[in-house]
């Protein structure tokens, strides 16, 4: 019964690691391992960072400065945002970010001439998700976004 109870999140969390999405993001985390210290780690333990619970965000403080690490998460996410879309249409998407010391801004992700992506951010410091299956939905969904807004205009965006 122990199992049962088990497996679900188990099968989640796998299916998680298999999306394009994520395998993008592992990349390019793994692309920053200089001195091979996450050489043997599993792609889990890379992404145990990106991954916040409920409680966890309710003891962090309503307003606080972004941690580097924290900001260095959100650049590696919508990098990998913008490598799943060029994976999937061939075009290269380059994200830029504008964040405040106090953990607000905007984030673009442009693909020529075209915005794909426009998100406002806040609460820096408490960017993260729920489960990997939620971090892979999330960044599943802004790369499919922003590849309907480049075939809905495919002159600009190639430009």
């Amino acid at each position: 019964m122990f199992d049962a109870a088990v497996t679900p999140a188990v099968d989640e969390d796998e299916a998680a690691l298999a999306t394009p999405f994520v395998k993008c993001l592992v990349r390019l985390i793994r692309a920053q391992d200089a001195n091979g210290a996450w050489e043997g780690k599993p792609d889990a333990d890379l992404l145990r960072d990106f991954i916040i619970s409920r409680d966890q965000r309710r003891a962090m403080p309503i307003i606080g400065d972004p941690d580097p690490d924290v900001l260095w998460r959100l650049d590696k996410f919508y990098a990998a945002v913008g490598l799943a879309i060029e994976e999937r249409c061939g075009l290269m998407a380059s994200p830029m970010m504008e964040i405040s010391h106090e953990g607000f801004g905007r984030v673009l992700l442009t693909a020529g001439r075209l915005v794909v992506l426009s998100r406002t951010v806040r609460d820096v410091h408490r960017f993260g998700f729920e489960t990997l299956w939620k971090l892979a939905a999330a960044g599943t969904k802004l790369a499919g976004d922003a590849i309907a807004a480049i075939e809905a205009y495919p002159d600009v965006a190639r430009a």
